[in-house]
């Protein structure tokens, strides 16, 4: 029984502490172009840019405009050669594993995480963040 208390009352504490985490990121913001209509997508609504060195994937679902990394975690399918499901989800070209693009979830079960970055859209055009060094960030 108070093994079941601790395991109860710890779920929100642990939700608490990641949601503070995130929320205390800091994020270097890089234009990505002047508008959402300037971002070439192709007919699947994925399109490939390249921001700070990096090449990430652009999805557009439902007027919302979301940002993850190119490749799946998976296998490394190129997710731009993928779609969107009915829900929103990123489908990998390769073996159809499905990410969320709210939060990076793998939602089709196979337990990978994807990364996203944030989006702003702003007056002089469209920002993709990314996360300032980790823990580590020292050691480059």
């Amino acid at each position: 029984m108070l093994f079941v208390m601790r395991t109860a009352s710890a779920t929100p504490i642990k939700q608490n502490f990641f949601t503070k985490m995130e929320a205390a990121k800091k994020y270097t913001w890089h234009k990505i172009a002047d508008s959402i209509a300037a971002i070439n997508f192709a007919a699947n609504n994925l399109a490939e840019v390249e921001v700070a060195g990096k090449i990430i994937c652009l999805a557009l679902h439902n007027g919302m405009l979301h940002a993850c990394t190119q490749k799946c975690p998976h296998a490394g399918g190129y997710l731009s050669e993928g779609h969107l499901d009915a829900l929103g989800n990123i489908v990998c070209p390769l073996h159809r594993y499905k990410f969320s693009l709210q939060n990076g979830r793998n939602v089709s079960g196979e337990g990978y995480y994807l990364k996203t970055f944030p989006i702003e859209i702003r007056e002089d055009g469209v920002y993709a963040g990314f996360a300032g060094s980790g823990l580590f960030g020292w050691l480059k």
